[in-house]
């Protein structure tokens, strides 16, 4: 075994290794190339033909407060799934579930490795200064869990904004449910060669959850508490010799309790991460090093404070990358390693620590065939103990239809392999576990049509339409048949269309606009793993809807009347979710039904001297409409929110 893995690395690094000779090769000697300084990992630069999509950042700043689970639903066609108000929200793109959905923290998956999947009621939207959603397989750019799709977080400095800014926010919401934030952004010369810019962020809150009413048309409104509280630092250190040196810093406490009333039935989940990164930048070669620890405490009645069940996970982190442009022909490729280092301790797995290491050798290769075509060539292969991940290798290509200052018409396609390693819990959790299940493995093809119009000065267009097809083989499934033994017994097929559409109009004093989308996603197992399966095979996935969309729509001013001088601008918002109905036994026989929610946000601008702030008043399910979580239990009714931040 282990000669076939050293073999297998040897391929991998010629495979790598050949083509940095051709680009080599290639270069003219006697002349010297511009130099293109690398900052920080950018992934999106090598998802050629992928869909990757640029969050809202006028209505990132509205929802800042908030957390990702919240703003994703305004965001993106994708499927969340909530446990309850304040709850655990997980994310699946395109029909998959939230273990194939991959979380990178500049650049770095912070997926819990125990349960594989990472908890987006946790995720403070304004700890980022950057988010992208990347839709589709994107294992070559990214590694494991990136089976439907992945969230990029970013932290980007801002050295041309020289001083420091200090900042203040609190929302208070119904329920008795707040928030507070407060921070500094920083940008100064050290002296003649030296910069430096970050910035600091405390953040917490409490959502007591007291709400007025036990139940909604008769179904059960469980109460809940959750207190959240973090910080995160982020330090750029630059020199005009292309040397840069960062640190980036997210400490996080969540702490959620069920029937916090109930003395003996209440639940009680602490979850608490420690990450630290940093990084060295020097031209084009980029070395960096991290240590993440991830602690889940969990308790019922009094045993949370005595004796709670206790998980905690240790990962330490090495990434060295060096890129390489090419001017003819015009290639831009990354070459990189990273080695992660496991040390896990979890009471359910009956005690001791175990250890797992984990290497990726990667070659991310973008070519700039002609003026009207683009393509990304991209290979990874993993290594893990005891275990043999596929070689993913990935194709896109874009090819620009029409391309004028006035139109562009785009059309996208990529196929890639993709594959997911099986978290530590469904390999070793006592009886239920299975040292011996084999890591999921899938082959993604989209296509997609993407149009930008200017169709005046004043009014832009912009849409797009993408058919995708993913299939997913060696699903791991907690077999109700085995007492619930995890075993690789499904092959399922996602497959699909989403669009969106987005049109703006902008005059001196007003700009208005809307933002819609739709995803059609059929996505079901197609293999039968024993015979009571046979009612499961073609039937759509539990909790997962037909059909999803949403829309938002805005208008905003900045004339404002006179006896209001102090406003800067006015704006309305208007955001409208829908989805079908979701099944929730395999044979879908039984269902949730469907619901449509609309909410509502006023914001202005003010500013008096050098103090700057904005207000913003929320309505959220301003009809007070039904809605159930994946727990059955209905969902708060009408309720509203005041977020007051001020710059100085």
């Amino acid at each position: 075994m282990i000669g076939g893995i050293f073999t297998k690395y040897i391929f991998c690094i010629g495979l790598i290794m050949w083509p940095i000779s051709i680009l080599f090769a290639q270069r003219d000697s006697t002349r010297a190339l511009q130099t293109v300084t690398v900052r920080g990992y950018l992934p999106e630069r090598f998802m050629g033909g992928l869909k990757v999509q640029r969050a809202d950042s006028a209505l990132a700043e509205a929802y800042r407060f908030q957390t990702l689970a919240d703003f994703l639903s305004t965001q993106a066609p994708l499927h969340l799934k909530s446990y309850g108000a304040g709850q655990l929200t997980t994310v699946g793109f395109r029909g998959t579930s939230a273990s194939h959905t991959a979380v990178l923290w500049n650049g770095i998956n912070i997926n819990t490795p125990t349960l594989g999947q990472s908890d987006f009621s946790t995720i403070p939207l304004a700890g980022f200064d950057q988010l992208s959603i990347q839709y589709g397989a994107a294992a070559s750019c990214v590694g494991t869990d990136a089976v439907g799709g992945s969230i990029l977080l970013s932290s980007t400095p801002n050295f041309r904004k020289k001083g420091v800014e200090t900042s203040f926010g609190q929302r208070l919401a119904s329920f008795q449910n707040n928030q507070t934030q407060a921070g500094i952004r920083f940008a100064t010369a050290l002296n003649q060669n030296w910069q430096l810019a970050g910035k600091t962020l405390f953040y917490g809150g409490r959502l007591n959850n007291h709400f007025p009413y036990t139940e909604r048309q008769g179904y059960l409104v469980e109460p809940s508490e959750t207190t959240q509280k973090g910080f995160i630092q982020d330090l750029y250190f630059r020199n005009k010799k292309h040397h840069q040196f960062s640190a980036n810093i997210w400490l996080s406490d969540n702490k959620l309790t069920l029937t916090p009333d109930n003395p003996v039935g209440r639940e009680s989940t602490q979850s608490k991460a420690y990450r630290f990164l940093a990084n060295y930048e020097r031209d084009k070669t980029t070395l960096r090093t991290g240590f993440i620890r991830d602690i889940i405490n969990y308790g019922k009645g009094p045993d949370f404070e005595t004796n709670p069940s206790h998980s905690e996970t240790d990962r330490f982190i090495i990434r060295a990358e060096h890129e390489i442009d090419v001017e003819k022909p015009h290639i831009t490729a990354r070459f990189g390693t990273e080695v992660v280092h496991f040390r896990t301790r979890v009471d359910g797995y009956g005690g001791g620590i175990i250890t797992e290491n984990r290497a990726d050798l990667y070659a991310l290769l973008r070519y700039q065939i002609n003026r009207r075509m683009l393509a990304s060539v991209n290979f990874r292969q993993a290594f893990v103990t005891r275990y043999d991940p596929p070689f993913t290798p990935s194709l896109g290509v874009e090819y620009w239809l029409l391309n004028t200052e006035k139109q562009r018409i785009t059309l996208k396609t990529n196929v890639a392999r993709s594959y997911r390693v099986p978290s530590l819990n469904e390999r070793y959790w006592r009886v239920l576990g299975n040292p011996d299940i084999r890591p999921e493995h899938g082959f993604n093809k989209e296509m997609g049509l993407e149009i930008k119009q200017n169709v005046s000065s004043k009014l832009n267009a912009s849409g797009s339409l993408t058919a995708f097809h993913n299939r997913m083989d060696d699903w791991t499934y907690w077999n109700p048949e085995r007492g619930y033994r995890v075993e690789n017994l499904q092959l399922v097929v996602a497959r699909g269309l989403e669009f969106q559409g987005n049109l703006q109009y902008k005059t001196k004093h007003w700009q208005a606009g809307v933002f819609a989308q739709y995803a059609l996603t059929r996505s079901s197992q197609e293999r039968i793993y024993d015979a009571t399966a046979q009612d499961i095979v073609g039937k759509q996935l539990i909790y997962l809807p037909l059909h999803t969309g949403s829309a938002n729509v805005f208008v905003e001013t900045n004339q404002v009347h006179k006896w209001a001088k102090p406003l800067q601008s006015v704006r309305l918002t208007v955001l409208w979710q829908g989805s079908s109905l979701r099944y929730y036994t395999f044979d879908n026989s039984k269902f949730i039904k469907g619901h449509q929610l609309v909410n509502l946000l006023l914001e202005t601008n003010v500013q008096a001297a050098s103090l700057r702030g904005k207000v913003i008043l929320q309505v959220d399910n301003v009809f007070d409409a039904l809605y159930l979580n994946v727990k059955r239990n209905a969902m708060p009714g009408r309720n509203f929110a005041i977020n007051l931040m001020f710059n100085i």
